[in-house]
């Protein structure tokens, strides 16, 4: 007997006697119904689903409950990991669905054998640290069964010893693997392919669209249906997938797997050592040649600097001469063979850099303090996304609580070439003319004016004192951070966390251990954080989040628009920073009891014309632009707290 939607959302629906704690919300179940609609008939639907709708919800169990076979695509591994531990468990067991569910991750999530074998006869795993990391993951893995390196704790995240254990597509033997038949990736693959819904996230799925659009094959499932969570950042990753990069990482992974298969497969041509040595050092040559600075500029820019085009001729010769010495060997084994293959793709892709640019992409460089990255993105992703929505005839489905700029969809549906699409709008259940107060401040200098930091600091000192810390400061830029961090340091009598002294995770895990801290975060705080209750009631924001214009890709499609005869402020950048600006207000409010301040520190949100777009987009929250009433209202705050906690304690 099928199940109707109304009788699991309904207010005395199975969600409501199953899942304590689970309270009816008439846009959830909208949400569900349209998605199931969609779903049974095909199509396109984009919709946003405001916070605390509870759209995860809302499309899964429609998903499970259609019959057909369904990718749910996230935006992070961290959401894939909720999904799929967390929601999808409580909504089949509350069904009572023996539905086939599998997660897959991108292969650098999962553990090689092979590599693992290796890993010993690489130098680094020499230092202590990575030798005791080692020692830990070869005993986990004798016990995982899926491999994957998210169940290891004690081995941070970012730690580097993961490079030697898990695979890349460039150094991944395939089925000349000798653990090929036992291969963790290989299983998860497996699963997904008889699973009724598979949990993947943008990088994978775009990854499996690069690999089809190449003729390639795939890395996914084909589906029934498509739902695409967190749609708002899949255009960014579309636009890294389908354009080509080549690192100093890649170089080097490169000469370290060449030199170990060397041992392994070899170990009689010691002229190879010395060639793979040449090719380090071509690879750190290039790096100087860029100058000491870290950069972030246009590919035209190096047309000034011939050091750099003569290091990175001289780069591709090496690995070249590289190739052709294993190419001589080829046959003597599988990891030299993998290794004179990935020469021959870094000299291709060097000389495609090289040549004359096509119009069609954008070229561009990066530098860090040791490595560089050199870059080709599509100026415009928009028919290749197309091409892909059209194969198969599935359904799709695009949702996020920041998907729509006012009541329209326009601005991300051209990005991603989505044309003929349906489009809902639901808005979030909370209550935020009671919940929230949207302070600007009068008086705020230009964000260009030198004392504009300050100034912003100055004021977030006071209401930090009001709100006895509890709150978060986000910034559009890493040096606006820094230079708060040093303003309020000795001035503020709470404790500073700030962005890049620690991992994200352990920063946000002490903000909501302490109670009173002040947090202080750049762009990746401003997106899939969730606080809730009383250890978060301000939200402070510096600038509109307009994207740097000096940025070279940003520059390149503004440059694109200007020329087709459109006005990129108002098409692109606007529309991008309401998206942004959406985002990191949504911190703020994040369950029905939340309540705070959040502050818009930047005049030109009143001052400058197009700031209707933006408050036309925000919850509509109370406002005000007097300061003694957005302290009244922190310090209302603070003393509910208080009796609160006295009543705890009594």
């Amino acid at each position: 007997m099928s199940i109707g939607i109304d009788e699991v959302f309904g207010a005395d629906g199975l969600l409501s006697r199953r899942i304590p704690g689970y309270q009816w919300r008439e846009q959830q179940q909208r949400m569900a119904e349209r998605v199931a609609e969609l779903i049974d008939r095909g199509g396109i639907l984009c919709c946003e689903a405001g916070t605390g709708t509870g759209k995860t919800f809302a499309y899964l169990v429609p998903a499970l409950l259609s019959g057909h076979k369904t990718l749910v695509s996230t935006g992070t591994k961290n959401l894939q990991d909720q999904l799929f531990h967390r929601d999808l468990p409580l909504i089949r067991e509350a069904l009572g669905l023996p539905v086939a569910v599998a997660l897959l991750k991108g292969r650098g999530n999962y553990l090689c054998k092979q590599r693992l074998a290796l890993a010993a006869h690489d130098e680094r795993a020499r230092k202590p640290e990575w030798a005791a990391w080692l020692q830990r993951i070869r005993a986990w893995a004798k016990d995982t069964r899926a491999g994957d390196i998210n169940e290891l704790g004690g081995v941070p995240e970012d730690a580097g010893i993961w490079s030697l254990v898990t695979s890349t597509t460039e150094n991944c033997l395939g089925q000349d693997c000798p653990e090929y038949d036992t291969c963790h990736l290989v299983e998860a693959r497996k699963r997904a392919q008889e699973a009724d819904l598979v949990v993947i996230n943008h990088h994978l799925l775009c990854a499996d669209f690069s690999l089809k659009d190449e003729g390639f094959g795939e890395l996914l499932p084909a589906a029934d249906c498509y739902i695409i969570d967190e749609a708002h950042q899949l255009p960014e990753v579309a636009s890294n997938f389908f354009g080509e990069t080549i690192s100093s990482r890649q170089i080097l992974e490169l000469t370290r797997d060449t030199e170990a298969a060397y041992h392994l497969e070899a170990g009689d041509l010691p002229g190879l050592l010395e060639q793979i040595e040449a090719v380090a050092k071509a690879s750190r040559d290039l790096r100087l040649a860029f100058g000491l600075s870290e950069r972030r500029a246009a590919w035209k820019e190096l047309e000034q600097e011939p050091a750099v085009g003569g290091a990175l001729d001289h780069l591709a010769t090496q690995i070249d001469l590289l190739g052709g010495m294993l190419d001589a060997i080829q046959g003597r084994g599988k990891g030299l063979d993998n290794c004179l293959e990935r020469c021959r793709k870094l000299v291709a892709g060097l000389s495609a850099l090289s040549a004359e640019p096509s119009g069609e992409d954008i070229r561009w460089f990066e530098t860090t303090t040791l490595g560089y990255r050199l870059n080709s993105t599509p100026l415009d992703i928009a028919e290749v996304f197309r091409e892909q929505l059209g194969r198969g005839g599935a359904a799709w489905v695009f949702t996020s609580a920041t998907l729509a700029v006012g009541e329209s969809f326009e601005h991300f549906m051209a990005r991603l070439g989505i044309r003929d699409a349906e489009t809902a709008k639901w808005d979030s259940p909370f209550d935020y003319p009671r919940q929230a107060l949207w302070f600007v401040p009068r008086g705020m200098p230009q964000p260009r004016d030198p004392l504009f930091n300050r100034k912003v600091a100055e004021l977030a000192i006071e209401l930090i004192e009001a709100s006895d810390g509890r709150a978060f400061l986000l910034y559009t830029s890493h040096r606006a951070l820094r230079e708060a961090a040093a303003f309020l340091d000795g001035r503020v009598d709470h404790p500073l966390l700030v962005q890049g002294s620690l991992p994200k995770a352990e920063l946000l895990e002490r903000f909501r251990e302490q109670g009173n801290a002040v947090l202080l975060g750049t762009a990746s705080f401003w997106e899939g954080v969730d606080v809730r209750g009383d250890a978060l009631s301000l939200v402070i924001i510096d600038k509109l989040p307009f994207a740097s214009p000096g940025d070279p890709v940003i520059q390149a499609r503004l440059d694109a628009m200007r020329k087709a005869g459109g006005n990129p402020f108002m098409q692109y950048q606007v529309p991008q920073a309401v998206i942004a600006l959406k985002q990191g207000a949504g911190r703020l409010i994040r369950d029905v009891n939340d309540r705070g301040l959040l502050v818009v520190c930047d005049p030109r949100l009143l001052g400058r014309p197009y700031g209707h777009v933006f408050l036309n987009s925000m919850p509509d929250m109370a406002r005000t632009r007097d300061p003694a009433e957005a302290i009244r209202f922190l310090a209302s705050l603070r003393h509910e707290q208080e009796s609160d906690d006295e009543a705890a304690g009594a």
